[in-house]
């Protein structure tokens, strides 16, 4: 079987501490592709760890406060200090702000692996202020991160005082990173502003193979009809893979209100946002 080495470090979160039936699901498709290596911004029990034991090179489960780009670097500094990094021709980082994979991930990881950069992400958001890739899937090639100065930038993150920070700091920073390096890099999707997570069915029928969480809890339900369409045209095993994960984190009553066919309470949650959005927010 076509396999390129590859190391997924996997940034990971649970409130309660859980290794959920999403995050499970998504190791299971990375370990089919490559090495992992999972840390968790969050306390997890021996027994927890123990279920993804079998799909991981290491794991580590413990609150550090800095969000993923300090489970990046704590996953990072295991595969440097162990000196595996030289073994791959490819290191992700990735994170599970996202449900999936939706589909088989191996044709996404090899279209971003023509693209013929040294790295590359699966969406690009072309913000005016700092475009950059967005950090919940990134990749690299050696000349990246086998350089001293993306050791230097992972080495260097700290805990910092709100998400923005991390933002600015981490998740643009990493992009403003390879500029000042003149390392080019390229995404397969162009998602401007927020539609990652507003577009979600339409990046489904152009192959995307994950679903931003938050579509879950945006937009005053008014994304519902298009998670059901998602939840429809996947597999049985995906759909009840993110139900039970959603279920678990909302409650089943939500998912049932957010879920709903009825064409009157979709067009009312639309009206609804899109009013909220002119005379509340001014947008």
């Amino acid at each position: 079987m076509y396999m390129k080495r590859r190391l997924f470090l996997l940034a990971g979160y649970n409130a309660h501490g859980l290794i959920d039936e999403s995050l499970i699901f998504y190791i299971q498709a990375l370990a089919a592709c490559g090495d992992v290596v999972l840390c968790m911004d969050s306390d997890c029990s021996a027994a927890e760890l123990q279920r993804v034991a079998p799909y991981v090179l290491h794991a580590t489960a413990q609150r550090h406060g800095e969000y993923d780009f300090g489970s990046y670097k704590r996953a990072y500094m295991y595969a440097a200090d162990a000196d595996i990094l030289k073994n791959y021709e490819f290191v992700y980082m990735v994170n599970d702000s996202v449900y999936g994979p939706l589909m088989d991930i191996e044709p996404s990881l090899r279209r971003m692996e023509a693209l013929n950069r040294d790295a590359f992400g699966l969406v690009y958001n072309p913000t005016a202020s700092r475009p950059h890739i967005q950090s919940w899937f990134i990749g690299m090639r050696k000349n990246v991160f086998l350089s001293p100065w993306y050791d230097e930038f992972m080495r260097a993150i700290t805990r910092q005082p709100d998400k923005g920070s991390i933002t600015y700091l981490y998740e643009q920073g990493f992009t403003e990173m390879l500029r000042a390096h003149r390392v080019k890099f390229a995404c397969l999707y162009n998602c401007p502003g927020r539609s990652v997570y507003n577009n979600v069915a339409a990046l489904f029928r152009r192959g995307m193979p994950f679903m931003k969480k938050v579509a879950f809890s945006r937009a005053d339900g008014a994304l519902g009809n298009r998670i059901l369409y998602i939840l429809r045209n996947t597999s049985p095993a995906v759909r009840d893979m993110i139900l039970a994960s959603a279920r678990r984190t909302w409650g089943d009553e939500y998912i049932k209100w957010l879920l709903t066919r009825n064409p009157i309470k979709i067009t009312y949650r639309h009206i609804k946002h899109a009013l909220r959005k002119i005379f509340i927010e001014g947008l």
